[in-house]
């Protein structure tokens, strides 16, 4: 039996997980400043579960497992994993959240059945996490499935916060596509109002958008072989703008197909806890 966890800056939810069946537990906040009081609030959920996998908005280095965890400073620059097990008694994983997406997707999402998921996140930035042959892939450092980084967009070639320029995490999410249309527009708009001026045929700003999210997402399709792309994030939740996207996708690919391959994700909320849960339970058996 598996205690998942799904931790962010502010929240952390929990839940049990046997044989794939997911009992949700409640929440807490988040003692961001007290290692003590951190584990302490997991513990307060902990009864008999065997093993202990968390979902967290941070990078985790496969070869040290220290995590790099901007919001919550009791866990930054330590090894998260090795310190919870010794204050909890269990064996822990600690797996970046956009991997946990991912493997929510493709164990019980819009993913299931495919063996090679790239999962996206196109939220208020870009997001990634790669399932290749069942398993989650993090490579050196922990930045597999990072599409979002490095300096491949021309223009508008924007400072990122990686300190590179050019990378589609500063125009391919909700700010960045605002950013995008104020480049070339002048004007200030959120997203949801420039995607409706698109749909009116209005702005011309979403098209550049998809030109440059497509050939790089295809880019990405034909070196890793994704069989589907599922999509978590608030512009997933426009249907007509992802299909758009899709058609972008297959028509720059190599291996041609008409079915649908970028899609809206369809584990929600739960997605951090269900990407753990599957990961916990494919790891400790």
């Amino acid at each position: 039996m598996i205690l998942a966890f799904d931790i962010g800056g502010t929240r952390i939810k929990a839940a049990r997980s046997q044989s794939g069946r997911l009992e949700r537990l409640g929440e807490t906040p988040t003692p961001t400043d007290d290692f003590t009081a951190f584990a302490a609030a997991l513990a307060s959920f902990l009864t008999n579960e065997t093993a202990i996998a968390i979902s967290i908005t941070g990078v985790v280095d496969p070869n040290t497992g220290r995590i790099k965890v901007a919001n919550i400073p009791c866990l930054d620059a330590s090894n998260v994993a090795a310190d919870l097990q010794a204050a909890l008694s269990r064996p822990v994983l600690i797996l970046n959240d956009a991997d946990c997406f991912a493997m929510a997707e493709a164990t019980s999402g819009a993913g299931r059945g495919y063996r090679n998921v790239f999962g996206i996140i196109l939220g208020t930035g870009v997001g990634g996490g790669l399932i290749l042959n069942d398993q989650i892939v993090t490579g050196p450092g922990g930045y597999a499935g990072e599409w979002g980084h490095g300096p491949v967009v021309e223009s508008p070639a924007f400072p990122c916060g990686c300190g590179q320029i050019g990378c589609l995490d500063t125009i391919g999410g909700a700010r960045g596509l605002e950013r995008m249309h104020k480049h070339f527009t002048g004007q200030d708009a959120t997203a949801q109002t420039i995607i409706a001026e698109w749909k009116a045929g209005q702005s011309v700003t979403i098209e550049r958008w998809l030109t440059i999210l497509g050939g790089h997402l295809a880019m990405v399709v034909n070196l890793v072989g994704a069989e589907i792309i599922p999509v978590g994030g608030g512009l997933a939740n426009d249907a007509e703008l992802i299909a758009a996207l899709d058609a972008k996708v297959r028509a720059g690919i190599l291996r041609k197909t008409d079915r649908p391959l970028v899609v809206p994700a369809t584990v929600s909320a739960d997605a951090g806890l269900a990407g753990a849960a599957a990961a916990g339970e494919a790891a400790f058996g």
